[in-house]
């Protein structure tokens, strides 16, 4: 999907202009990181690479985009003029999708001349965050519930088209096992699921002819939503239809509850079906539904066989942004920082060397300037070199199985959802020394 280089803030190209007239075209740096994490979030899960490195392998401006920017007012003629030649030509080095990641730590780096570099920061952080943001809460959910089917559910809920697609791809990539979205599947190549709606069972005349018209329609994909009515009533319907769609070797998949008490419909349904020879009709549940109800349900030891998640991940209703930030940290070879309180960057180029334990645990990160040789794994790789990529991204399977090996890698404390647990991220005397004579010479000058 090509994004507009107008879907930005209007300083990007306000900023930019300035540059241009002073000339100001200098190579710069500019790394994305995340400034702390949410509450009992005690990692994230780096998403959105994919979609950065087609945006900016599209970047260019249209006839069309220059002719609005000139109606703003804004800008003059020889700035337009300079757009129509705007493509980027620069290095994009960043963590492998699907990576654990701490705050504090680059999770992308843009080295381009300063207006270019600067023009992309919003749609950078737009995709990143969000991506990131839902992996990290759809993360959890697999963490819950590790054998059960995992299914997203919540396009009707998102916040507009583009965050329903790229919430699917977050989720299966955090270890969802597919999505309801169908164009999501179609895009991103994942499996895609669904049954029927209660407007399916409303517009028969009786449950059990709703129940038997979707089986002969949908004969490989039979799960039955029981609770439009009576759930247990809704069940034993199932039961009594059973025999009938046999005969036609058709077997019934599974049953969805949509409301009540799940985990006593639950055990209640999962006895009448029982009773009724289903022992391999699968139980799977939906309404509301986040790490923290799947918890209880496990606790309560539930007969269920699979979620539906939806609203509470696609909205990560419980922290629905990242506190996270696009800065400068070195323009025209020199290294640069933010000194504000409570917002204070670490200067140049930045590379993560990543510690484990004799048990292959994660120890800690040390954060350090680029090309500092420590002890440990490097985290940040090299993506495009020029404008163009290195080599060809990984598959978003691929990524989906990196995420799941990363977790193997995270002591227990930190796969709990329910307690915050601190990791080690320590700054090396290398970065330590920079910022030092960073600080000496912009107070120099001031």
């Amino acid at each position: 999907m090509k994004t507009s280089p107008l879907f930005t803030d209007l300083y990007e190209f306000t900023m930019m202009q300035g540059y241009f007239d002073q000339q100001m075209d200098q190579v710069a740096v500019f790394e994305f990181f995340v400034r702390k994490l949410p509450e009992q979030r005690n990692f994230l899960v780096a998403a959105g690479l994919q979609q950065v490195v087609e945006y900016l392998e599209n970047l260019s401006f249209s006839d069309a985009d220059i002719n609005y920017l000139r109606s703003t007012g804004f800008f003059h003629e020889q700035f337009l003029t300079h757009l129509k030649d705007v493509t980027f030509e620069g290095n994009v080095h960043g963590v492998p999708e699907g990576t654990v990641v701490f705050a504090g730590e680059p999770l992308v780096r843009i080295t381009a001349p300063l207006p270019v570099a600067q023009l992309v920061e919003t749609r950078i952080i737009n995709i990143l965050m969000f991506q990131t943001m839902i992996a990290s809460k759809a993360v959890r959910m697999r963490l819950t519930a590790p054998e059960e089917v995992l299914i997203d559910f919540g396009l009707r809920r998102a916040h507009g088209e583009e965050a329903g697609l790229l919430a699917a791809r977050a989720g299966y990539l955090a270890g969802l096992d597919g999505t309801a979205t169908v164009q999501a599947g179609l895009l991103f190549d994942l499996p895609i699921f669904g049954t029927m709606a209660h407007s399916f069972v409303q517009a028969h005349e009786s449950e059990m002819e709703a129940f038997r018209n979707f089986a002969k329609s949908q004969p490989d994909n039979v799960v039955l939503l029981i609770d439009t009515y009576d759930t247990e009533k809704g069940a034993e319907k199932v039961v009594a239809l059973a025999p009938e769609l046999s005969a036609q070797n058709i077997s019934i998949k599974g049953v969805r509850i949509d409301s009540g008490d799940l985990v006593e419909s639950a055990r209640k349904v999962r006895a009448i079906l029982d009773r009724g020879g289903l022992k391999n009709t699968k139980i799977f549940l939906s309404s509301s539904l986040d790490e923290y109800v799947l918890a209880a349900i496990k606790t309560a030891d539930a007969p269920v066989d699979g979620y539906g998640i939806g609203t509470r991940m696609i909205t990560s209703s419980d922290y629905p942004y990242l506190d996270c930030s696009y800065k400068l940290v070195e323009y025209a070879g020199k290294g640069r920082r933010k000194r504000s309180s409570g917002k204070e960057t670490w200067p140049g180029p930045k590379q993560v060397y990543r510690q484990y334990d004799d048990n292959g645990f994660l120890h800690k990160d040390i954060l350090t300037v680029d090309g500092d040789a420590l002890p440990g794994k490097p985290l940040i790789q090299t993506i495009m070199e020029n404008g163009k990529l290195i080599q060809p991204l990984p598959s978003l399977r691929a990524s989906r199985d990196h995420a799941q090996a990363e977790l193997t890698s995270l002591p227990e404390p930190f796969r709990r959802v329910d307690t915050t647990t601190t990791y080690t991220l320590e700054i090396s005397s290398a970065l330590r020394l920079l910022t030092e004579q960073v600080d000496a010479t912009r107070d120099n000058i001031a």
